[in-house]
């Protein structure tokens, strides 16, 4: 016999378990299909576990550099089996919350694989041949590392992103390709570790996605972190031979080559949509795969919700917690709160880090409107002084005399100040109003108050 919920959700990271407790919470009976682990990719191959490991390579480089502070340490050694073991047991301290959650509102958990069904779009197939149904379907099944023409992962020399979690050992040389957010990250933290390493980016720019003078900021610091960067390149194979992988790539000045000890594919992450039933049960998915929805989170099949990484938006675990609450929400029929994806904050986590809300100064400007811009260093920060942290800025794009439209930073604890900057672009705040605002001394927060100065003309420290 059939279980049937008000809700089933299918998978279990941040979307599906937002999504469970939000609807729960509300008071919808809820099941929740899991085949891995309850957290998704976010807490168990992708944001937790690699902040864990880039925590590590940040004490690292602290001790090593504690001297300056009239600290002497000697000369610290990294061991990683201890790094992996505090990695592992963070994860499971929060997948065991996560999981109290779900208790504690009464959702059912069901261990398996689950598919659409071909004859009934709102029946999930568990892998164990049992079957639920839902009076409405949420779709969480997240994604998986994206793949690269020409260059296989085979787990030992070329690895993807789930294996540079697992690190056993560092690696001499790394070339990594792909200077996204992922791959900046483990960038940064493969050189902490002492490895050698070479980016590989096809566009003209690392972590394209981020403002110029942001991305300009964060090449200048890993230039003299000796990070190798090669942008507008075109990498055609990845080839092993023994111990060593040859990664050939070409330019407009014609092909090249470099050695690496290992290779890490980081282009990217792929929609889990080709293996859950979607074609069967009539979900309609765009040409990349991924499920298309409306505003409101719904699908092209009346009843059927999708979020998070399966959908063409961030694929951040935050958007995916506040894309399951407005799927809840069109469910249970109260007002719907879109998602405003041009406004939503995104951290990464390289040394130094990089955050931002909002439009970049291109994207302002091709919009129209009188767009000014302002950026103050952290150099002249007291605070990132006496922290020994100066490299980096925050830059604020505003409309003259109106609202700021984007804040972006990199520079120390930039994912932690960026909540400032992701008020004032979500309260479109004026910049008479911020700029007449206090912030302590002295702090890191202060650059962005002296961005704000500098825009109204009235600087200070500028």
């Amino acid at each position: 016999m059939t279980d049937r919920f008000d809700v089933a959700v299918l998978g279990g990271g941040p979307g599906g378990y937002a999504a469970a407790l939000f609807a729960a919470g509300a008071g919808k009976t809820v099941a929740l299909v899991e085949e891995s682990g309850i957290g998704g990719t976010c807490l168990h191959r992708g944001c937790i576990p690699a902040k864990e490991l880039l925590q590590s390579a940040e004490v690292l480089r602290t001790v090593r550099g504690a001297g300056a502070f009239g600290v002497e340490v000697g000369d610290p050694t990294l061991n990683l089996s201890t790094s992996q073991e505090r990695k592992s047991a963070v994860v499971a301290r929060l997948t065991k919350g996560v999981a109290g959650l779900l208790d504690g509102r009464s959702v059912q958990v069901i261990t398996g694989r689950g598919t659409l069904s071909a004859t009934n779009p709102y029946q999930i197939n568990i892998s164990d041949g049992t079957q639920i149904e839902g009076d409405a379907i949420i779709l969480a099944p997240g994604s998986q590392p994206g793949e690269l023409p020409g260059v296989v992962i085979d787990g030992e020399r070329v690895w993807s992103s789930d294996h540079v979690l697992e690190l056993t050992e560092v690696p001499k040389r790394v070339v990594i390709i792909g200077a996204g957010a992922i791959g900046v990250e483990f960038a940064s933290m493969l050189t902490d570790f002492g490895s050698s390493v070479t980016l590989l980016e096809s566009a003209d720019r690392i972590i394209p996605a981020t403002d110029e003078d942001v991305s300009a900021a964060l090449a200048r610091a890993f230039k003299k972190r000796k990070i190798a960067m090669q942008t507008g390149v075109t990498v055609t194979s990845a080839v092993r031979a023994g111990e060593i992988v040859t990664v050939n790539y070409r330019d407009d000045t014609g092909e090249h080559q470099v050695e690496a000890d290992r290779v890490v594919v980081s282009v990217g992450r792929t929609p889990r949509t080709t293996d859950i039933g979607l074609a069967a049960a009539g979900v309609a998915v765009d040409a990349r795969g991924y499920i298309v929805v409306d505003e409101a989170m719904r699908t092209s099949v009346s009843g059927i919700y999708a979020v998070g990484d399966v959908v063409a938006t961030p694929q951040l675990a935050h958007v995916a917690f506040a894309e399951a609450m407005v799927a809840v929400e069109a469910i249970t029929g109260v007002d719907i709160h879109p998602v405003v994806y041009d406004r939503v904050p995104w951290g990464i986590y390289c040394h130094p880090e990089v955050a931002f809300a909002g439009l970049n100064e291109a994207d302002a400007r091709a919009r129209g409107g009188d767009v000014v811009v302002q950026s103050q260093r952290f150099i002249g920060n007291a605070r990132a002084q006496i922290l020994g942290e100066a490299d980096g800025l925050v830059k604020v794009v505003a409309e003259r005399g109106g609202a700021v439209l984007g804040v972006h930073m990199v520079g120390p604890w930039a994912t932690e100040l960026i909540a400032e900057g992701y008020l004032a672009v979500n309260f479109e705040a004026s910049l008479d109003d911020l700029s007449s605002l206090i912030h302590a001394h002295p702090t890191l927060s202060e650059v962005f108050g002296e961005t704000l100065l500098a825009l109204t003309g009235r600087a200070l420290h500028a």
